[in-house]
């Protein structure tokens, strides 16, 4: 736990050591943001609720170009919690050049549902965009980091053990594209590789309603290639949200 502290405290310092301006935010400004929001209730013969919400913050600080984000989803059937996931996270990217770029990140996420109280992952490494256009974008990361993962007490006991760690191979894939003036498809693939695989994908189209004003539909699938007993590989989730840029 010490080491996983230590390596998350040095990773969240990194970005905050520069001072300013490339074109990782539009225009004059040093910092922009995303905030999302969708909902869904259901009252009578059958009382369902559903939450989800998202702020992703980008930052230019010189030969840095930092992301921030913090996400919810929250969903209730009958007064029964079936879904219940919060993830932060924070990433520094220092620009080499127009293209490569060192990156360093830590996430934190909490997801009661995988049998995990919390799970914290910690890499860095080497990213290069292929594209990077007015229209369309594709970069790619790849390095090296480490995952800890703490069981609830439950499981703990089943297993006979309260905790997962591994070094692991961290690899992103990010693609975007506009679709016209006033719509974006975007799909990203990230991948955990080590003891066993943690992916997540995400498809997603955004198209613009009035002004900063959109609505993105996405499709986000889990995958762990080992997960504990009685519970599935694989987590779908399916989000029809308000989004706002700013």
């Amino acid at each position: 736990m010490k080491k996983l502290l230590l390596t998350a405290a040095i990773t969240l310092a990194m970005p905050f050591a520069a001072h300013a301006g490339s074109e990782f935010v539009e225009g004059d400004a040093t910092l922009a943001g995303e905030a999302e929001l969708g909902a869904t209730l259901t009252t009578g013969n059958t009382d369902t609720s559903s939450f989800k919400a998202r702020l992703a913050l980008k930052q230019e600080l010189g030969d840095w170009e930092n992301q921030y984000i913090a996400e919810g989803l929250y969903k209730e059937d009958t007064e029964e919690v079936t879904a219940k996931r919060y993830f932060f996270g924070v990433q520094g990217d220092y620009q080499i050049d127009d293209l490569s770029y060192l990156f360093a990140n830590t996430n934190y996420e909490v997801d009661p549902f995988t049998g995990y109280d919390f799970t914290s992952t910690t890499s860095a490494g080497y990213g290069y965009r292929f594209i990077d256009t007015d229209r369309m974008s594709l970069k790619a990361e790849a390095g090296p980091g480490y995952i800890y993962q703490q069981l609830d007490d439950e499981l703990a006991v089943s297993e006979g053990y309260d905790s997962d760690d591994s070094v692991v191979v961290h690899a992103v894939v990010d693609f975007q594209t506009k679709l016209g003036e006033s719509s974006k498809f975007q799909q990203k693939f990230v991948a955990d590789w080590g003891e066993k695989l943690d992916a997540r994908s995400e498809t997603s189209l955004t198209a613009n309603i009035v002004g900063a004003l959109a609505m993105k539909f996405a499709v986000i699938v889990r995958y762990n290639s080992d997960p504990l007993d009685g519970k599935e590989s694989t987590d779908t989730e399916t989000n029809m949200t308000l989004l706002y840029a700013f």
